[in-house]
């Protein structure tokens, strides 16, 4: 960040350390915020945050902490310290938006075992007859862990860009670019803007 914003004059806004929190804990002090709500008071205080469990449910059957695919990452084991899931998400604070905004999601994915868990607290036991999944079951596939940097969406919250279309090119509604283009947001590819001919998509 402190380059991108050297070259292009911008204030630097992320901390010099990344502050870890878990959903079980956010729950805990704010019960009766959405999971959206905690992420922004999260990522409000303290600009960028690793946090800890995402997916699952609560005791009263509501999503702890948005949504997370069962065949994904594992959200259902313990954890040392007492909260649930092996995953979280890489939160900033979008000066910009004034929301969090995610830069990347990440954990250690499933095995057979959890598999098997999540398949049946989503209700989608017929996944297990999926390529992919009897892979993973039968014991072909190895365990892994992973997780990326949404580059796009890393060049957006660099630049103070409002809408990820400013970085990424690709295809948006022709009305919703008319109407960004009156608050001087210009959209890469179909329907964008005619001032850079090498942005558009013919």
């Amino acid at each position: 960040e402190q380059a991108v914003c050297k070259k292009y004059g911008i204030e630097a806004y992320l901390p010099e350390e990344l502050t870890f929190a878990t959903s079980d804990d956010m729950i805990k002090e704010h019960p009766h915020a959405t999971p959206k709500e905690r992420e922004n008071i999260l990522c409000e205080k303290h600009k960028a945050v690793f946090f800890i469990g995402i997916g699952g449910m609560k005791e009263d059957g509501q999503l702890r902490h948005d949504g997370r695919a069962p065949d994904y990452d594992d959200w259902v084991t313990e954890r040392p310290d007492g909260g649930f899931g092996l995953n979280g998400d890489l939160l900033l604070w979008n000066p910009i938006l004034k929301q969090s905004f995610e830069i990347s999601s990440m954990g250690i994915r499933v095995n057979p075992e959890v598999l098997l868990k999540q398949l049946d607290l989503c209700n989608v036991p017929e996944r297990k007859q999926f390529v992919w999944h009897k892979m993973l079951l039968d014991g072909t596939l190895p365990q892994t862990i992973g997780g990326g940097i949404g580059q796009s969406r890393t060049c957006q919250y660099l630049l103070r860009c409002c809408h990820i279309g400013e970085v990424q090119h690709g295809w948006y509604n022709p009305a919703e670019v008319e109407i960004l283009k009156k608050d001087g947001i210009n959209l890469l590819g179909l329907g964008e803007f005619d001032a850079d001919p090498k942005a558009k998509s013919s």
